[in-house]
């Protein structure tokens, strides 16, 4: 009886007992990091509404810029890895500040009232991060358990800003080492996510969906013709990365001081948007993303999204690149179906996964994303597009930091970093 104890009831109640503390720390980190998320949310939608009800404050944008470099500058938080750091934090112990959090939210905030193309939910990753390193501290974890609490804080951002608590609970588990799993932040992470999401709910956080039109039967023609939009995107994602890193090395190269190279970005935003004649590359661009959803698109809309948006992130400007993915994978699948006699709208949603899935390498993310944002209709293609992007995109990037554990194409061990 003793040795059926020591081998099958005792290990049954440690596994109770440690199931039960990560599902009490997962609660209090969703519960903390979706009130600080939810103030994000509405501090950005407020600053997104003064901004276009006031179309002149776009000619503030390289002041701004001067009020973000000095933020950071304030807060000692210099030499910031942004989104990079927290991926790393958790694969190689690096130290998240806790400033992260008051420096990318200003930031973030300034970026979006007076122009700049970025989006938000990199900078909820970086927020959620930062807190669930503070908290692991506070709690008093060893280094590995600490990479658990980061992960939670990260979901519990995502979920909170987007509004999609599956994809949010597996999407940090997944970037972080494309490959290998960390399984056993499962219940962690699927716990804050979901607490997260019912606080911001709560709250009033309006979770993003769209309601796509005009999907077809699966059939042989349809499926090789998303097939064949799912290969442009994954090409168009590798180009979208390789342009993002250019730009930063290219003003990191020429202008070395900060805030001269901050201040160039901004008026460069600024003549863009003059030339344009239009504020719709500006901000996130939410409602672009829609009106492809609805089938209209400007055919060099996301061309000029790209061109924004890398000239804003790449001068040291604060948001994320998660949005702005989104709306070039919108537009240019919208575009994409217009030219091939597919629904519009389908293919701007067919666009949109298959550009984040090539830009973040998370296929089971990106999965779960498209059926919380489109819904279960289009399961078989949005599968077919999700495969063939991950596939096809290579070994390419958002984030330096991100790790390749096996090929895509083999089934061996590489252990590389993105690029």
């Amino acid at each position: 009886m003793k040795k059926y104890y020591i081998q099958h009831i005792l290990p049954l109640i440690k596994n109770t007992l440690v199931t039960g503390k990560w599902v009490i720390f997962a609660t209090i980190t969703g519960a903390i990091v979706s009130l600080v998320g939810s103030a994000f949310y509405f501090v950005l939608s407020f600053v997104t509404i003064v901004r276009e009800q006031n179309p002149w404050i776009i000619y503030l944008l390289p002041l701004a810029g001067l009020l973000v470099v000095a933020t950071y500058h304030f807060m000692h938080n210099d030499n910031d890895g942004g989104t990079n750091l927290v991926i790393s934090a958790v694969h190689s112990g690096d130290r998240i500040p806790l400033r992260m959090t008051p420096s990318i939210f200003i930031s973030t905030a300034l970026t979006h009232l007076f122009g700049g193309s970025a989006g938000r939910e990199g900078a909820a990753l970086q927020i959620g991060g930062s807190i669930g390193n503070a908290l692991g501290k506070w709690f008093k974890f060893d280094e590995k358990d600490t990479h658990v609490v980061i992960m939670c804080g990260m979901s519990a951002a995502f979920s909170t800003l987007f509004g999609t608590p599956m994809a949010a609970a597996i999407f940090p588990m997944e970037m972080v080492s494309v490959g290998v799993m960390y399984y056993m932040a499962l219940v962690p992470c699927v716990v804050s996510s979901l607490v997260a999401h019912g606080i911001a709910v709560l709250l009033g956080v309006a979770g993003e969906s769209f309601h796509v039109t005009g999907i077809p039967e699966l059939e042989l023609i349809p499926s090789l013709q998303i097939v064949l939009i799912a290969s442009i995107c994954a090409f168009l994602s590798m180009g979208f990365c390789v342009l993002l890193h250019k730009t930063e090395h290219l003003y990191k190269k020429y202008l070395k001081n900060r805030y001269l190279r901050i201040f160039v970005g901004g008026c460069a935003i600024v003549l863009l948007t003059v030339l344009v004649g239009n504020n719709d590359y500006n901000g996130a661009g939410m409602h672009i993303i829609e009106h492809a959803i609805e089938g209209h698109v400007v055919p060099e809309a996301f061309l000029l999204k790209m061109l924004f948006t890398a000239l804003t992130i790449g001068a040291g400007y604060k948001g994320g690149e998660i949005v702005p993915t989104f709306f070039v994978g919108a537009t240019f699948g919208c575009l994409l179906g217009q030219i091939i006699g597919l629904s519009p709208s389908f293919c701007a949603a067919i666009g949109m996964i298959a550009l984040f899935c090539g830009v973040t390498n998370c296929p089971i993310s990106t999965l779960l994303i498209s059926f919380e944002l489109f819904g279960y209709e289009g399961m078989p293609y949005y599968l077919l597009a999700v495969a063939f992007s991950y596939m096809l995109s290579g070994y390419f990037g958002l984030y330096s930091s991100q790790k390749i554990m096996y090929s895509k194409y083999k089934t061996d061990f590489i252990n590389r970093h993105t690029h």
